[in-house]
């Protein structure tokens, strides 16, 4: 069961680390994956809490006191403060951890990486998601084929976007990995890994190749399907 946060004095292993920071969520939630990955870039100390889908704790008091949202993840940091909504999480670290090279400062190369962090929430995130709960959380007999084919021809669609954008270049939004790479980073690991039929994308597969040589990647985000 969720218990109440104790003071962090009292936190185990917490004596005179004032820069704990947990990151609440199951590690196979895409949200959770990309904070992780970021958490691994910026060397941040980070602990991570188990909560959503099987392990339950949203909908406790405590838990909803941070996220009113009832979903994952959640950022708890030591003095007490919490956010929730895994882009702005990933801004937020960036900001306060010194990631403006993942997160540029100049209006321009910041719009250019936050239209993909934007573009993956508005366009690609419901596609995705309707595959993989079909293909992984749905018993296959109550699986509604029609919906995933559609799920799939939209998400053929967006990801030929990113394999034009690609081309020609090795990051999303610049000559070095950002944010946008981050926040992408999941929905491509798993568009690559799904049971069902792609088209060619060469530069998709260069850039998870790329994304492979990435410690935070390889730990948290190219994980199973399961």
């Amino acid at each position: 069961p969720f218990r109440k946060r104790t003071p962090r004095a009292t936190l185990p292993g917490t004596v005179g680390r004032r820069d704990m920071t947990t990151i609440w969520g199951r590690a196979s939630s895409s949200n959770v994956m990309k904070l992780l990955f970021l958490c691994e870039e910026l060397g941040i100390p980070v602990t991570r809490k188990d909560a959503g889908g099987s392990f339950g704790v949203t909908r406790e008091a405590a838990y909803l006191a941070m996220n009113p949202m009832a979903r994952v993840p959640t950022l708890e940091e030591a003095d007490g403060f919490t956010l929730w909504e895994s882009n702005t999480i990933l801004r937020y670290l960036c900001a306060t951890r010194g990631g403006e090279a993942l997160h540029p400062a100049e209006p321009r190369a910041r719009a250019a990486v936050e239209k993909w962090m934007d573009w993956q929430l508005a366009h690609l995130n419901e596609p995705m998601t309707t595959i993989l709960f079909t293909l992984f959380r749905t018993p296959e007999p109550q699986r509604n084929l029609e919906r995933l084919a559609r799920a799939v021809a939209a998400a053929e669609e967006y990801w030929t976007i990113v394999e034009a954008t690609l081309a020609g270049r090795d990051w999303l939004a610049g000559g070095a990995m950002t944010l946008a790479d981050i926040a992408l980073a999941p929905y491509l690991h798993r568009w690559l890994h799904f049971p069902v039929e792609r088209r060619e994308r060469p530069s998709l597969l260069a850039w998870h190749a790329r994304l492979m040589g990435r410690p935070g990647f390889a730990r948290h985000v190219a994980v199973p399907l399961a």
